[in-house]
């Protein structure tokens, strides 16, 4: 009697903190008095039905003209963004695609969330092979660790500049004193960038404290002063972002090269366009003369915000928008990038494992938890090619402990949901690459009809149009690291320009880019130097 009175006593308060009412709570007791989940019940379904159902619902809207549709709805969001969107579709300050003639050594500065690097980096002239992408005579890497996030202001810009110096002292055999030496920054943090050197320091985030004090200065100018103070002579001659730097990086490589695609955590594209194709509001205040020199420019697309209200969501991405504190800010990216893929697994996974029985019907602990499955956890599942996932089944469960031994049928299950997931997203990434491609071949067609017929600009720009392949540099561990993913990419890509008539005349390849935050860096700085 005392067990029977501590189990109800037990029941009906944990029935109470849920927000049941007391005859509610007595009620759910009486009905179900071992306590026992919702993840213990009987399945309701068979998890071979249950994965149909899935890959219906992930794969079947991309499937048959399900991207071709898609793509013509992309079409009219890219063009609106194009001439008026503030917030995308954002011209930088490169309007230079390099010639590939461009060399000499180069000090490239990669500042991200968790790590500086400093390089030096040779270009020597593009190959015929097209494999000379620059080399990188030396290059350190320092870690941000939480002290030097700490550093106020200046402090860690001074922090900066030490370790160039410290970079150089080992690489660099000159008197640095004579003249600058020019410098180029991926920089991946905020900024109101007002020309290709220089833009107006925002607050960082990412918990860095480097902000305080100095918001609203020109950081081209913090760096020359932090330079100063280590007794360097350096010049910041160009401020890029991550997307710019991987196009830049292969078209020194590739003359092809027309944009390039980051996918990792997140998801971006920079692109090649035509100034007419841009309302010019976008450009804001520009130099004297920047629009005589400048015939196209390289556009930060922030592909992620992109997709509202055309995308195929299911109703775990509706679960995942449901929890999420900006549900309408990055559509595009809460569907393809690694970011979100592994969440996107776990919520169908909880329901699997409520409604059919998947992992024994019991939800490991960690699983509970929003965002507790990586996507690099899935692209190890899928990449075991074993007949009894013995590896597989490893990861999951060191990384999932649960009282419950995942079986090969259980871990086959989870597999097939990475895949399709993984699937369904390089199907849309696919579907923007192939949809800019279009979009940019239209900007052509109207800015070459505003061209004197026997201008060199006009014969550049029509033999830009007929190239046969256009190359797209791509950086990131969603696309390098899921197995099949790359390949998936480029397939959906091919069957888009088959559908439109193309694929005779016209390929997008996908083409790795190694380094090239450092070696697009480097690049950008030999546009615009014949020579360091």
């Amino acid at each position: 009697m005392t067990t029977f009175r501590k189990a109800f006593f037990a029941a009906l308060v944990k029935s109470l903190l849920r927000g049941k009412s007391l005859i509610q709570a007595i009620l759910a007791f009486w009905t179900n008095p071992t306590g026992a989940s919702k993840e213990h019940a009987a399945p309701r379904k068979s998890l071979q039905d249950f994965l149909k159902e899935a890959e219906t619902a992930l794969l079947g809207p991309v499937s048959g003209d399900g991207l071709v549709k898609l793509s013509d709805d992309l079409r009219k969001q890219f063009f609106d963004g194009l001439q008026k969107d503030m917030q995308c579709m954002l011209p930088s300050y490169s309007h230079q695609l390099p010639t590939g003639n461009e060399h000499g050594q180069y000090l490239a500065l990669d500042v991200g969330g968790s790590t500086l690097r400093v390089a030096l980096v040779k270009l020597s002239g593009r190959s015929d092979d097209g494999n000379n992408d620059g080399d990188i005579v030396s290059m350190q890497n320092f870690k941000i660790t939480r002290d030097i996030k700490n550093l106020e202001g200046m402090a860690f810009f001074n922090w900066m500049a030490a370790r160039i110096k410290e970079t150089l002292a080992s690489s660099v055999k000159q008197d640095v004193s004579e003249k600058p030496i020019p410098v180029a920054l991926a920089w991946s943090f905020p900024i109101e960038q007002t020309s290709l050197g220089g833009g107006k320091f925002q607050k960082m985030g990412k918990g860095f404290l480097a902000d305080v004090g100095l918001v609203g200065q020109d950081l081209g100018d913090i760096i020359k002063k932090a330079s100063d103070n280590e007794g360097l002579n350096v010049e910041l001659q160009a401020i890029l972002n991550d997307s710019s730097a991987c196009l830049l990086s292969r078209a020194y490589s590739y003359p092809s090269t027309r944009f390039g695609l980051i996918l990792g955590t997140g998801v971006n594209i920079a692109a090649y366009m035509p100034v007419s194709t841009m309302g010019r509001a976008k450009f804001g205040v520009r130099p004297a003369g920047w629009f005589d020199e400048a015939s196209h420019v390289i556009v930060n697309t922030e592909l992620g915000m992109f997709g509202t209200d055309i995308l195929p969501l299911t109703r775990w991405d509706k679960i995942l928008l449901k929890d999420h504190p900006r549900p309408d800010f990055q559509p595009l990216e809460y569907m393809v990038s690694g970011m979100y893929l592994g969440e996107i697994a776990r919520i169908a996974i909880v329901e699997a494992v409520a409604t059919t029985g998947l992992l024994g019907g019991i939800l490991p602990e960690s699983l509970t938890t929003n965002y507790a499955l990586g996507t690099d956890t899935l692209s190890m599942i899928q990449g075991d090619s074993t007949s009894e996932l013995t590896e597989a089944i490893k990861i999951f469960s060191e990384r999932h402990p649960s009282t419950h031994v995942p079986t090969t049928t259980d871990m086959a299950a989870i597999k097939s949901l990475a895949s399709f997931i993984s699937v369904r997203s390089s199907a849309l990434v696919a579907t923007c690459l192939y949809t800019l491609w279009d979009c940019r071949l239209e900007g052509e067609r109207d800015f070459v009809q505003t061209l004197p017929v026997d201008s060199g600009l006009r014969k550049a720009v029509e033999e830009d149009m007929q190239l046969e392949k256009t190359t797209v540099s791509f950086n990131g561990s969603v696309i390098e690291k899921n197995p099949g993913y790359l390949e998936n990419c480029q397939r959906y890509i091919t069957e888009l320009l088959q559908s439109q008539g193309y694929a005779k005349t016209r390929s997008i390849e996908l083409v790795p880019a190694k380094e090239s935050s450092l070696i697009g860096a480097a690049v950008t700085l030999a546009c615009i130097n014949s020579e360091a």
